[in-house]
């Protein structure tokens, strides 16, 4: 994948710390240093310079992600299945208290989640980890799958901060659909997808894995 020059002159080696910083350090960092309470403080100064750099990468279109792309139904229609018997077997047998508990206790609630989650959280991750990946970063990456293995791996290790195999299974599989349906469909094609996905996992109880407040370092 080719890589216009960001910022009129960059050097591959200067992406390369770049990219280490952002999707390595960063999340390292959050994970290991930053109290709970913190964790979302810090995942919104992490969306805001992650937009910064896609606002600065030469020859980047913000128009291309509407423009010219389609969205994959069959996709989004398999992707919330998949994700509500995935959710509802983990907790079934893990956590059989959390099933559905906000919906059952708080439909409110989860609705005020449902409106707000696709725009608040799955829009600026799916920037960072999709357009800004490819588009800044495409140059360092291998081609075809492998590309996209890695983009799902750093999109689970940016999720270290939950401490959790569950949230890291479920994140590299998240980030594997989510860029295989950016470079296939588009940008919106991801966005709805990680959208439904996550709306599906806070329906089903699953936001129990992902919220800060029950984060337990092993350390």
């Amino acid at each position: 994948m080719a890589v216009d020059a960001p910022d009129e002159v960059r050097s591959r080696s200067w992406l390369a710390i770049e990219f280490a910083a952002l999707y390595l350090g960063a999340p390292l960092a959050i994970a290991l240093l930053l109290p709970p309470d913190r964790l979302f403080t810090a995942l919104f100064m992490f969306s805001v310079v992650g937009l910064i750099l896609l606002w600065r990468t030469g020859g980047f279109d913000w128009r291309s992600l509407i423009r010219g792309h389609r969205i994959p139904w069959l996709e989004v229609l398999g992707i919330a299945v998949a994700t509500l018997a995935s959710g509802s077997l983990i907790l079934w047998f893990s956590r059989p208290d959390a099933l559905f508990a906000m919906a059952r206790a708080r439909p409110d609630f989860m609705l005020l989640i449902w409106c707000f989650y696709p725009f608040l959280s799955a829009l600026p991750q799916e920037l960072i980890f999709r357009p800004l990946f490819f588009h800044r970063y495409g140059g360092l990456l291998p081609a075809g799958k492998a590309a996209i293995a890695a983009n799902a791996a750093i999109f689970s290790f940016a999720h270290l901060m939950y401490w959790s195999w569950v949230v890291a299974v479920l994140t590299f599989a998240g980030g594997w659909i989510f860029a295989r349906a950016y470079l296939r469909h588009g940008f919106p094609a991801a966005w709805l997808l990680h959208a439904v996905a996550g709306n599906i996992l806070f329906a089903v109880g699953m936001g129990y894995y992902f919220y800060s407040g029950n984060v337990v370092r092993p350390f």
